[in-house]
């Protein structure tokens, strides 16, 4: 199975326990993610989300600006691409420099997810891309991963076999979009799909889920956790407070950004190194 150096070396069968990506939206998220990967001395993932992609109109100069930052950053900084529904906006992204996309096609029937999944790992494989799918739907989206609904760990196996991913981002209690840190995680859950997928598992809807839960699902199985809505929590409450009726949004923009720095190194101390919390 296709691991590249780069994220082997810092958590996916390296001498991490597990990796973190946290969602780009704009220029300062990327910059406050840097800057709190830096403070941690800890590796990161910039995801960029084809909901962001489509909030942009285009990729190319979001991933110009993250690539930028991660070949200037003082630790390893890695460009992922999220959720991307896109077959074509995969194969844009290895050519712009990107380490890793997840191919999400968990809203059609399984047989077609397999196939389409399948034949998408294969040629971004072969672009140098790292693979990650989704099997079902995460909650918060309305779809087969609805809140209550799990990943099987026979079909997961049977998933990653079929489709060569290098990842699976698994429904294990997570949901999208939760503003408060109040999910509870199937542990026994995580632990079963760990000892029955030979892929790293990917946990998604992390921002509703406490620190002593991530830390759980760390020992328990999980590489890779994807961390979103508690950073745009984050900045818009730091922005709100500083803008007031000010007309030049910098310090405020300084604000948002360095809350999005203080959050991105407390939760890699959390997701990284796990019992030194």
């Amino acid at each position: 199975m296709l691991i590249p150096p780069t994220l082997a070396a810092v958590g996916l069968g390296g001498s991490l326990p597990a990796i973190a990506a946290f969602n780009v939206i704009t220029l300062e998220y990327a910059e406050g993610i840097v800057a709190g990967a830096e403070r941690a001395g800890l590796p990161v993932l910039l995801s960029v989300s084809h909901n962001a992609v489509r909030f942009h109109g285009d990729l190319a100069p979001l991933a110009a600006a993250c690539r930028t930052l991660a070949d200037a950053a003082s630790v390893p900084v890695f460009l992922h691409l999220d959720h991307c529904e896109s077959e074509e906006l995969v194969m844009q992204a290895a050519g712009l420099g990107f380490d890793s996309a997840m191919f999400d096609a968990s809203t059609l029937p399984y047989v077609e997810n397999v196939a389409a999944t399948a034949r998408v790992a294969a040629r971004a494989q072969e672009r140098g891309l790292w693979v990650e799918a989704e099997l079902g739907e995460i909650g918060g989206k309305d779809g087969a991963h609805a809140p209550g609904v799990r990943t099987d760990p026979d079909e997961a196996a049977a998933f990653v076999a079929a489709t060569g991913v290098d990842a699976l981002a698994v429904a294990v209690g997570s949901s999208h979009a939760m503003t408060s840190r109040t999910a509870a995680l199937d542990i026994d859950l995580i632990a079963r799909l760990a000892d029955a997928v030979p892929a790293p598992l990917v946990l998604h809807g992390s921002s509703g889920v406490d620190d002593d839960g991530i830390r759980a699902a760390v020992a328990a199985g999980i590489r890779k956790v994807n961390v979103g809505t508690q950073l745009s929590a984050a900045y818009s409450n730091a922005l709100r407070a500083e803008l007031g009726d000010r007309v030049d949004p910098r310090r405020a923009l300084t604000a948002a950004r360095d809350a999005i720095a203080d959050d991105v190194a407390h939760l890699l101390g959390v997701i990284s190194r796990p019992g030194a919390n």
